[in-house]
């Protein structure tokens, strides 16, 4: 093996082995797929969705739609799914309960959208003045991250004020 390739595996594997001792957020729990583009080998190109509960506020869940690329490389998981996401976050519970004081801005939810340095996040953003818990879904890439991004609120009952630190 060339020492450019490996040096370009050693890095890589380092990389890995580095995402693997990160602290893992919230999983998401996927609902539902449609089916997008046909592939001849391997799953098909496809829109997921997926509900994650916010792990900070107890009765807040956001539904995430996102692009998953199929094909052999998506069905090994090295495929770098689009950028493109969508977001809703609602209120499942009679009342909101919060675990703890809440930053005004905190990143609550992200997965791996490719083996390496692509993620989708979901950031919480508290409207201390409306009561408001605001929820921004964005993908970010080590070179280059795009600006496509989305954005859903949750009001709160004015009798519950959000806790912040």
């Amino acid at each position: 093996m060339k020492p450019q390739a490996r040096a370009l595996v050693g890095a890589i594997l380092s990389a890995v082995s580095l995402t693997a001792v990160l602290p893992q957020s919230a999983s998401a729990e996927e609902l539902a797929d449609v089916s997008t583009a046909f592939r001849w080998l391997g799953k098909n190109d496809r829109v997921v969705i997926e509900a994650y509960d916010d792990p900070k506020v107890v009765g807040v869940t956001c539904y995430v739609s996102r692009a998953r690329t199929g094909g052999v490389k998506g069905t090994v998981g090295l495929a770098e799914d689009k950028s493109e996401a969508s977001i809703a976050c609602r209120q499942v519970a009679p009342s909101l309960q919060f675990k703890d004081k809440l930053p005004v801005q905190e990143d609550v939810f992200s997965e791996r959208m490719s083996i390496l340095f692509k993620r989708l996040h979901v950031v919480r953003v508290v409207d201390t003045r409306r009561n408001t818990l605001v929820y921004l879904t964005y993908s970010d890439k080590l070179i280059d991250g795009s600006p496509m991004n989305a954005v859903t609120a949750v009001p709160v009952s004015p009798a519950t004020p959000i806790p912040v630190k």
